[in-house]
């Protein structure tokens, strides 16, 4: 093969590969609000990638059944092809099974709302809710995907990655912010970093959203990196301050009873 020949089919390889991370770009944050959808237009302004493009790119994901078009109003949601191809990890289906009836015990026993997420790059993906304490403004539902830095169970993962890669994260996570919700919020979330980084484990005390207290853990699997976290949420009348300790106990007990069976299931 000559130098031309090479170059030429490494621009090739170079080029394919970046559409596949653009279409994988796109389908994140398709995902991201499986309830509400996204207009082309937001698609466009929230990946960074120009209009014309995002709409051919949208067009072979809903032929490919990755993203639908919703009639009433033309919004793009996630498709069924993303749930079939779920099914192809029959070990993630059991632990889901296995620690939905455990969550829920725990959030009746706490008399709040108890949430597992999973670590998903940098950011987490509500994996079970489990409760039905009313909270306003939450964000904590099955399916909602956010940057890791958001949620007291997102900061509960950062507290066990490196620092080299606590800061990759951070820097990426406030970028996120930053494109979908402005710096507003940046000084809040940094308090909620601060406070949990006192406590050692995930605490938000109303620091994101007025009257929502969060408490969370991780979850480590047989490697030792934490891929998920558990997260207790309730109002300021329930879980004061002064229960720190006696809530980080209940969170620690109910986090060894998931992790063992995560760690059943190839986790």
């Amino acid at each position: 093969m000559t130098a031309r020949a090479a170059s030429a089919e490494a621009g090739v390889e170079r080029l394919g590969t970046r559409s596949l991370g653009r279409g994988i770009k796109l389908l994140r944050l398709v995902a991201a609000r499986p309830q509400f959808g996204w207009r082309l237009s937001d698609l466009a302004a929230a990946s960074g990638i120009d209009r014309g493009t995002v709409h051919r790119m949208l067009a072979c994901l809903v032929a490919e059944r990755l993203v639908l078009q919703r009639a009433g109003d033309r919004h793009y949601l996630p498709g069924p092809l993303l749930f079939e191809l779920g099914l192809a990890l029959p070990d993630h289906q059991q632990f889901q099974r296995r620690a939905e009836p455990q969550l829920a015990a725990f959030a009746r026993r706490m008399a709040g709302v108890a949430v597992l997420v999973l670590r998903s790059g940098n950011e987490y993906v509500c994996c079970l809710r489990a409760g039905s304490l009313p909270l306003t403004g939450s964000v904590l539902y099955p399916g909602n995907r956010r940057p890791l830095f958001t949620t007291a169970a997102g900061v509960a993962i950062l507290q066990t990655l490196g620092a080299a890669e606590q800061r990759a994260v951070l820097l990426d996570n406030v970028a996120q912010e930053i494109a979908r919700c402005g710096s507003e919020r940046l000084a809040a979330l940094q308090r909620m970093r601060e406070r949990s980084d006192r406590h050692g484990f995930g605490v938000n005390l109303g620091d994101v959203v007025p009257g929502v207290h969060a408490f969370a853990v991780p979850l480590r699997g047989s490697g030792g990196e934490a891929f998920a976290a558990l997260c207790l949420l309730g109002p300021p009348g329930l879980y004061g301050e002064e229960r720190l300790p006696a809530i980080h106990a209940e969170l620690l007990a109910a986090q060894d009873r998931l992790a063992t069976e995560a760690q059943r299931w190839g986790f």
